[in-house]
């Protein structure tokens, strides 16, 4: 099915409310737009998640942990990385 929409000044596009029930949306819920071949491709940043979950190998260290532990302790050493980096500078 077609659905037609505008995009406004500040480059915002409204989704038609039956595609938007369609395809399972909700409001505040983030979703990965990539870009194909001169086309906009949209799928919800969950969906892709559990799409792509069990492709990479967890490391040994994080197989115990639950994801939410996995996650934060990923951020965490980012962030302590990144400052060294900066400070470096």
């Amino acid at each position: 099915m077609t659905y037609t929409a505008t995009i406004t000044s500040k480059r915002q596009l409204t989704i038609p409310a039956k595609l938007f029930r369609k395809i399972n949306l909700s409001q505040g819920q983030k979703v990965i737009l990539t870009e194909e071949n001169g086309f906009i491709k949209m799928e919800s940043a969950i969906d892709m998640v559990n799409r792509l979950a069990g492709s990479l190998k967890l490391p040994k260290k994080y197989q115990s942990l639950p994801i939410d532990k996995v996650v934060s302790q990923a951020k965490q050493k980012y962030w302590q990385e990144k400052t060294k980096k900066e400070l470096s500078l």
